[in-house]
């Protein structure tokens, strides 16, 4: 009952889309500043334990996600619309997890009500998961056909999150136009800079996250362009050893980001 008062609420406030849109943020960074937690191994972590016994958290991100779907992203402005869209994805994931909750991975859960995926990826991604301006959209949709090719910003892989060990680490608040550029650099930094998204073998070659593999045309379409990418968000320690590096393998943990 309380989750249903929230989200006419939110629809009711409609009229006054700067204040919503304020009020929402508002809303879902106490969520994330709620779970999300930072991992002595630099890893954010969530308390999806904590979080499904919870019904009021529970349906605060039901009713976060049906003010979202009521926006019109086509209306704002870049930055806006980018934050929008990585908002709703990740909200959106933490939604399709605590559904499910307990997994280990979120390749657990298969997407349902779509044929099996033509390129072999096992996961959530295509199911149709919410309605915005009239069309059906999947993470998938989200990140592939609206974020990727309507922003053109490798920054992108950084904001939007899949519940992984090996994803750049979930955002601890909400994505907002006026700090996005600062944060997304900011995240693009942690990832590069951390283990999992490039680290030196003993042999002088790297170990790169798979993200720079699967999304190569995103980092300027071959291994220089991925090099490119990571001299500039490297720290000292890295960019140290970047030149004359060349790329050796590539990884990913699909392990869920859960808490201890």
């Amino acid at each position: 009952m309380a989750a249903r008062r929230a989200v006419l609420g939110l629809a009711g406030a409609a009229a006054l889309p700067g204040i919503v849109a304020a009020d929402a943020d508002a809303a879902l960074d106490g969520l994330l500043g709620r779970y999300v937690t930072p991992h002595p191994d630099g890893v954010n972590r969530v308390r999806y334990a904590g979080w499904k016994a919870s019904s009021a958290d529970l349906g605060a991100l039901d009713a976060w996600i049906a003010q979202a779907a009521a926006r019109r992203p086509s209306a704002m402005g870049r930055a806006e619309a980018f934050a929008y869209w990585a908002n709703l994805y990740n909200a959106l994931t933490l939604k399709v997890v605590l559904d499910r909750y307990p997994v280990r991975s979120i390749r657990d859960i298969r997407s349902t009500g779509v044929p099996l995926d033509p390129k072999g990826w096992i996961g959530p991604w295509r199911t149709r998961l919410v309605v915005v301006e009239g069309r059906r959209m999947s993470l998938d949709d989200i990140e592939h056909e609206t974020m990727r090719p309507g922003f053109r910003d490798p920054r992108v892989h950084y904001a939007v999150n899949c519940a992984s060990i090996g994803c750049p680490n979930l955002w601890p608040r909400a994505w907002r136009a006026a700090t996005l550029e600062v944060e997304l650099d900011a995240a693009a930094a942690a990832f590069v800079n951390h283990p999992r998204g490039a680290a030196m073998r003993p042999d002088g070659r790297l170990r790169v996250s798979s993200i720079y593999v699967w999304f190569r045309e995103d980092f300027g379409g071959d291994e220089a362009g991925v090099l490119t990418h990571l001299r500039r968000h490297a720290g000292p320690a890295l960019a140290a050893r970047l030149p004359g590096a060349t790329i050796a393998e590539d990884g990913y943990d699909w392990a869920l980001n859960d808490a201890p």
